[in-house]
């Protein structure tokens, strides 16, 4: 009795085994496409060509449709409901900015861009990579029907010049991505102030005041150099 269950253990065993191969070989290749640093630059690129393909394809009303389903999160009685190109727009992006301001936030403080001089240079790169091109635009349609479309060339696509980034790698130099990256956040920046001064027909003060008292609340302590105390 005890030599057949041994031999059922080993059997059972020996199958186990065999199964966790067979899923090491389906699940490992993902595995390792994750923890590669292209990966996230790769699966952005590749989402944008399915969705420019399919939003010019006879099935774009799919897209379409897609992009308005509603969505929402209920808090007791009270109910916050957008459809799913708001929840985009204005959720994901918005903690995928805070993420990035982090990081150069870490840069500006300790990292590449801690010296005014190294500072300098990507904001004045941002500067003039948002008034030329909105000069060029405006000089092609100069009284024309687009004309107050000046802000549209502005922006860059901070998404997708970090995902070019991911795709290149360790291919190149450290300083080189922290200066494009923080000159895609300075033109981002720059571009938001643009739409919120002259492409706005209100301005929510009780908003903006909020903002102010959050941001002076935070950099009052910074300035007088108040430290928390050394644990004992």
């Amino acid at each position: 009795m005890q030599g057949h269950g041994h031999g059922a253990r080993e059997e059972e065993l020996l199958g186990r085994t065999k199964a966790e191969r067979a899923g090491d070989r389906v699940v490992r290749p993902f595995q390792l496409f994750a923890q590669r640093q292209a990966s996230g630059g790769l699966v952005l690129l590749g989402c944008a060509i399915l969705a420019l393909a399919w939003a010019n394809s006879p099935w774009a009303w799919v897209y379409e449709e897609m992009l308005r389903i509603p969505l929402g999160i209920s808090f007791g009685d009270q109910t916050l409901r957008l459809d799913l190109r708001r929840w985009i727009n204005d959720g994901l992006m918005a903690i995928f900015f805070f993420g990035v301001g982090l990081e150069i936030k870490r840069e500006f403080l300790v990292g590449e861009l801690a010296e005014r001089r190294k500072a300098m240079l990507p904001i004045v790169a941002a500067v003039g990579g948002m008034v030329v091109p909105a000069l060029i635009y405006a000089g092609f349609n100069f009284n024309g029907a687009g004309a107050k479309g000046w802000g549209i060339p502005m922006a860059t696509d901070i998404a997708f010049a970090l995902g070019a980034l991911a795709v290149l790698g360790s291919r190149i130099p450290e300083a080189l991505k922290v200066f494009l990256v923080a000159l895609a956040i300075v033109d981002d920046l720059g571009a938001l102030l643009v739409i919120a001064i002259f492409y706005t027909t209100s301005i929510e003060w009780r908003g903006v005041a909020l903002i102010a008292a959050l941001l002076l609340a935070l950099c009052v302590p910074a300035r007088v150099k108040i430290v928390p105390p050394s644990s004992t």
